[in-house]
Parts: C-alpha cells; structure tokens; sequence
C-alpha cells in the first residue's frame, strides 16, 4: 500500500509531535507540577501513527495508560492534551483525568485506561455499536504485551468473534509488561497473534517501529475488516525507551540494551531511512516540521502552566448523566 508525498510528511509531523511532547513531559515531570503517574510513548511513534494514519474520525479507539501517542496520532489537540496533564481546567477532560484518563469523543478517542486490559472489551462495545448503525466504521482496542495475559482481553477477543463485529486488537508489543520480559510471562513467548488467532480471527504482525512497514500492513487488516465487518489483530513489535513509568530506573533491561535500541529501533531514524524508498527526496522539509512541532510543544507547555485548575465547586459535574 502506497502513501502521498504529503501523507509522509503528516505521518512525520505526527511522529515528531508525539516524541517531542513525551520528551518534554520527561523534563517537566522533574518540576513536581504534574500530579500522578506518567507513562512515556517514546520509541512506539511508528505503531499509533502506522495504525490511526489509515483512520477517519468515525473511527474509534480505545487506549492505554500509555496513551498520549494513540491520542496525538488520532488527532487530539495538543494544547488540549497539555493542559489536561497538567490537570488545568480547560484540558481535554476539564483537568480531571490527567494523563492516563485523556479522552476526545469528537474524534472518535474514547478514551485513555488506567486498568491494564480493560479497553479490550470497551472497543468490542463501541464495534458492536458500528455494526449496527452500518457506517463502515470500525473499533481499535490498542493494548501491550501485559494485556495479553488479561481475562478481559480474552474474553473480548472471543465476544468479538462470535458478534462478528469489525474490532481491531493491536498488541504492542514492547518486550516488557511493566518490569517483567515477554518471555518470562507470556506463554507463547514472542507471538502474540497467535493467541488472537486461536479465538478464530485473522491476525496480522509488522515492525512497529518501521512506520512503513505498520502503515502497510495495518492497510491490509483495515481492507479486510472493513470488506467483512469481522474482528482481526495484528502484532506490532516495538520498544519503549523509558520506563514503565516516569522514576521507574529499568535495572531489568540487560547491559547496553537501551543504547543498542535507541541505535537501532529509532522509529524516527528508521522512517528517515526509509522515506527515499517511498518517494520522498527533500529531507529539509522534515527539519522544517522538527522545528515547528519544538514551538507547538513549547506553546502547549508555556500554556499549560499559565493555565487556571477546576473550580472546586466544579466538582461535582460530569459525574452523573442525566437521562
């Protein structure tokens, strides 16, 4: 599947924007002025972006808690989602979900999780719902190598099958579920998609730090899914290079580990390399969008802080609905 000049350089800014937001949540998380925990993206750009590229806004995800690279690579507003971490009161979410709540129904983001598993059967959810209303659309649950071993994934994956509904499981595959290797807890080791596979779906697996490679793939999954209205998976193979959390020293990774993926896994560095094959020759133009994502990132930040919190007697809003 071939992509335009200029859907390169959106998959590059979106890329670029996903790094550059998460590294300078890094260096803001050491100020003490965001509360909770933190998650980092960086290294798995070329998984949100190879998969939500071939995505329109009716389509529907469900993410993680290391959600903020699904939720730029659907679309969410940057200031937006700045503010929210900051838990400012004109963030995305007013301020109250912070970093692993993000959510924008507008683009069809249902929503960040903090429980490991648990978007798994939301997105089986929102593609029965699509099938019934017959637009076409379908439903992404985007989970790691953790939420593989979970009940509720299983449990979807199987509801998803017997429904016949369009639901995408996208496993990223980061090698680590929190602190604990791939290979250690998970039975079929480094294949993930085979277990999807069993429940009786066609599975799908890709580089997920190669953009192109995701993008061409989850082009392939999406034709099918959506010329059938049946569930499929695919497994992105990818790295995370911080911690499971923002303070987590990763004294689990092996010598030189880090150095050797940064080197080598680089999903930016590896689009680079790539993009000439594709078609695109000017490298200039992706300095040019490193330069202007910096600014947004420095915007949103500057923002963010200036930003007034909820208003305490706010508190009580948004938490029942009214029928």
């Amino acid at each position: 599947m071939m992509i335009s000049h200029e859907g390169m350089l959106a998959a590059y800014r979106r890329m670029s924007t996903i790094r550059q937001f998460e590294e300078r949540l890094h260096d803001e998380i050491k100020t003490g002025e965001i509360a909770g925990f933190t998650h980092l993206y960086c290294g798995q750009e070329a998984a949100a972006v190879g998969v939500c590229e071939h995505l329109s806004r009716e389509d529907l995800i469900v993410s993680t808690h290391r959600g903020h690279g699904h939720c730029i690579a659907k679309g969410c507003d940057v200031k937006g989602m700045m503010k929210e971490i900051y838990g400012r009161a004109d963030g995305l979410c007013k301020g109250r979900g912070g970093s692993m709540h993000i959510a924008d129904l507008s683009i069809g983001m249902l929503g960040a999780n903090g429980i490991v598993g648990a978007g798994a059967p939301q997105a089986v959810g929102a593609a029965l719902a699509a099938k019934l209303q017959g637009k076409g659309r379908v439903a992404i649950a985007f989970s790691g190598d953790g939420a593989c071993n979970q009940g509720t994934t299983f449990e979807a994956m199987n509801f998803a099958v017997v429904t016949k509904v369009p639901a995408i499981f996208v496993f990223e595959n980061n090698h680590y579920s929190e602190h604990t290797g791939v290979d250690y807890a998970v039975g079929t080791a480094r294949d993930i998609a085979s277990r999807a596979e069993a429940f009786g779906m066609k599975v799908w697996r890709a580089n997920g730090c190669d953009f192109f490679d995701t993008f061409a793939v989850m082009g392939e999954l999406l034709d099918y899914v959506r010329a059938t209205n049946l569930p499929a998976a695919i497994e992105l193979d990818t790295e995370r290079f911080y911690g499971h959390f923002e303070g987590d020293p990763q004294r689990y990774r092996g010598p030189g580990e880090l150095d050797r993926i940064r080197a080598e896994r680089d999903a930016l560095k590896i689009f680079r390399d790539r993009a000439g094959e594709w078609g695109l020759e000017d490298f200039t133009l992706l300095d040019a969008i490193d330069r202007e994502v910096a600014q947004l990132i420095e915007e949103a930040t500057v923002e963010a802080r200036a930003a007034p919190p909820p208003d305490p007697a706010s508190v009580a809003e948004d938490v029942y609905v009214d029928y």
